[in-house]
């Protein structure tokens, strides 16, 4: 039995796992949108929020924490200088997920991960 086992293996070792998630990060906070597989949007929107919650936090340490996570310095730039301000009086559901349908290669499901306006 899986009790208070959270998260999703993807069939993927920790390591390439995690590269994942930063990969998918990254992308949502360049394009703002992005188009996967809903396994993966659902797993991801939780790791982006908090990115974007450190920005709003504003501080070094905040910003040493999200460099940690996303390595492209400008990406942490537009979340402490574009999101975090564009967020300031939400307090948390920064981002949707729209069901898209079935992929036509092997039918796994799909969703749009995007930011809310």
């Amino acid at each position: 039995m899986r009790h208070q086992i959270a998260g999703r293996k993807l069939s993927r070792p920790t390591a390439h796992r995690w590269a994942l998630y930063r990969n998918l990060v990254t992308d949502l906070i360049r394009y703002e949108k992005i188009v996967t597989t809903e396994a993966k949007a659902k797993e991801a929107r939780g790791l982006a929020e908090k990115v974007i919650t450190l920005g709003k936090e504003g501080n070094l340490s905040s910003r040493r924490q999200a460099l940690t996570f996303i390595t492209d310095k400008k990406l942490v730039d537009k979340v402490f200088n574009e999101l975090a301000p564009r967020y300031a009086e939400r307090p948390g559901g920064y981002t949707r997920i729209v069901k898209l349908g079935s992929r036509m290669g092997d039918r796994a499901p799909m969703a749009q991960l995007e930011m809310v306006e």
